[in-house]
């Protein structure tokens, strides 16, 4: 079943969440991790939230704790507060226009 997280950051900022991208070798517009079906960012008063939808909650996990987790622990990004949701639906990119 798919999974959707929502991570608020406090303290963090979208220069911090650039550094993490970096890191991960990811590119802005481009694919993203294995088992991630849909990411996105935006700033907030007090720092980031970042919006991940997965295939699984294992891949999630894995990801977040084998991979994320070192990373932003490395260049000092605090732990979000983190919420799970079960996916009923999501649909993805349409047709060009």
């Amino acid at each position: 079943m798919a999974i959707a997280v929502i991570m608020d950051f406090t303290g963090n900022n979208l220069d911090d969440y650039d550094k993490v991208v970096e890191r991960l070798g990811l590119t802005p517009g481009g694919p993203g991790a294995a088992g991630g079906l849909f990411h996105w960012v935006s700033g907030t008063d007090g720092g980031a939230r970042v919006v991940d939808v997965w295939q699984t909650r294992e891949q999630a996990d894995s990801f977040y704790q084998d991979t994320l987790g070192p990373i932003s622990a490395e260049l000092g990004i605090q732990q979000p507060e983190m919420t799970f949701y079960d996916v009923h639906n999501f649909q993805t990119a349409g047709p060009a226009a």
